[in-house]
This record gives structure tokens, C-alpha cells and sequence, in this order.
């Protein structure tokens, strides 16, 4: 994957902050591999009280190892 984030209207520097706080969630939860995308969904929901649909890419570079 490209290091630079799909952002889908949310600043880059938001995304790395997205990405970050999914990795510490992933890391102290102990959260399932399949269960990633949903929670990275989760995570930009209430970072951007947006309810739409979320570009896949952006969710698959928050999830990406």
C-alpha cells in the first residue's frame, strides 16, 4: 500500500491520527484481525460525526499492518 492515506475528505494529518489511535485500540484490546474494518469505520465515525459511507481504501490503509 502507498504510504500517503486516501483521504476522503479528512486532512492527512487527521488520517495518521485515525491510524494512530486504531493501532493502540488494535494493541491494547487485543482486537481480531476480522473485526478491523469495522472498528476502523467506527473510529472515523465519531472522529467525523459522519454517518456516510466510508472509501474502502482510506479504511484499508487505517488497517493496513
Amino acid at each position: 500500500m502507498d504510504d500517503e492515506p486516501p483521504t476522503g475528505g479528512i486532512s492527512a494529518f487527521d488520517c495518521d491520527i485515525l491510524r494512530s489511535a486504531f493501532r493502540a485500540s488494535v494493541h491494547e484490546t487485543g482486537l481480531a484481525e476480522d473485526l478491523w474494518p469495522e472498528h476502523a469505520a467506527q473510529l472515523v465515525h465519531d472522529f467525523t460525526g459522519d454517518d456516510e459511507e466510508i472509501d474502502p481504501e482510506l479504511l484499508a490503509w487505517i488497517t493496513q499492518k
